[in-house]
């Protein structure tokens, strides 16, 4: 009975599981490793796993039927847990380009369907195996593109950082619980809660997709020509010269004079090392294989780490006007720590 109830599962989770697979496999930078996308799948699992206790414990404290719970209230239980794990991937920055959201989001959604599905078949084992299947393969769809859609909504907007903590995770929040609501309304038609959902969400999705990569193209290569003018007026000796020179010249009267050093310092290497990481992205969009790094690029990274507690949080938040420290150039420091094999 178990097996039988894996495989119905199964069945309905494995076009999900390879449309999950496309867009790994589409993904020109390949930034999302196999070992990330079933990690992700797991915890997607575990928190479909916490949600059912929740959801049982509100459901008794509300004064509403199950159809308009499942309806008005479970969607923002089942999407805020999900959201809170991808919260965490953003603001480490595992998560941080468009393209990286849409693959780990998905594959958070896939794994709540799989935990979702096989409860719902040892609920209703008499269910039509049709109607079970189709009602299975919605769900997921379901859950999949609505974490997709929260991943990349939360994702752009960290990118601005430019809004508090509530408008940037807020929005996605709100777009992915009013879509899995529309969709329990139609639960009572399964088929056309599937129509619908594949009407919408996997062409939405691979757009998605397609314009993230094109967005990490054309910034990789603006933020390139101008990380290499800033190497070149700090290397020339007419960077005091610059809007950058007379901008860090200013901070004069905060800062002491070996910690202005100290980050003229930390701008050079971190400049360095934002075009090392770029390389690196080229090099996977071009399908070459990436070289190891070298002695001087591990020696560059623990100099940063140590001009990072010399000059202090308020010295880092001086200097991110000149880093132009968006969620991506924050990232790629990050990429660099992982490929270096070291915690970032």
């Amino acid at each position: 009975m178990h097996a039988e109830l894996l495989v119905r599962g199964l069945t309905a989770l494995l076009p999900v599981l390879i449309f999950l697979a496309a867009l790994v496999y589409f993904d020109s930078f390949k930034l999302v490793t196999l070992r990330m996308v079933c990690l992700a799948i797991a915890i997607g699992g575990a928190a479909a796993c916490a949600s059912y206790p929740l959801n049982g414990v509100v459901l008794e404290r509300l004064a509403i039927d199950f159809v308009a719970y499942s309806r008005y209230v479970s969607p923002w239980i089942e999407e805020s847990l999900k959201a809170i794990i991808l919260l965490y991937l953003i603001r480490s920055r595992r998560v941080g380009l468009l393209v990286d959201g849409a693959i780990v989001g998905f594959a958070i959604g896939t794994g709540f369907a799989l935990v979702e599905n096989i409860f719902y078949l040892a609920s209703r084992p008499d269910t039509h195996v049709a109607v079970q299947v189709i009602r299975g393969f919605g769900t997921a769809i379901m859950h999949g593109g609505a974490t997709a859609i929260y991943a990349v909504v939360s994702v752009a907007l960290f990118e601005r950082r430019s809004a508090g903590f509530a408008s940037i995770f807020l929005p996605g929040l709100v777009a992915a619980a009013t879509l899995h609501s529309g969709f329990n309304h139609l639960l009572f038609r399964p088929a056309l809660a599937t129509v619908g959902i594949l009407l919408v969400l996997p062409p939405a999705t691979y757009l998605v997709f397609q314009r993230s990569e094109n967005s990490l193209r054309r910034w990789l290569e603006s933020d390139l020509d101008s990380d290499v003018q800033l190497l070149e007026a700090i290397s020339s000796g007419q960077f005091p010269d610059s809007h950058s020179g007379v901008y860090l010249h200013s901070l004069r009267d905060r800062f002491r004079g070996e910690v202005l050093a100290d980050m003229l310092c930390y701008l050079r290497l971190h400049v360095e090392l934002a075009l090392r990481a770029k390389g690196l992205l080229l090099l996977r969009e071009s399908g070459i294989e990436e070289p190891p790094l070298d002695e001087e690029t591990h020696g560059k990274l623990a100099e940063l780490d140590y001009l990072e507690r010399s000059i202090g949080k308020t010295g880092q938040l001086a200097l991110r006007p000149l880093l132009v420290a968006t969620g991506k150039d924050l990232w790629q420091m990050r990429l660099l720590h992982q490929q270096a094999g070291r915690p970032a």
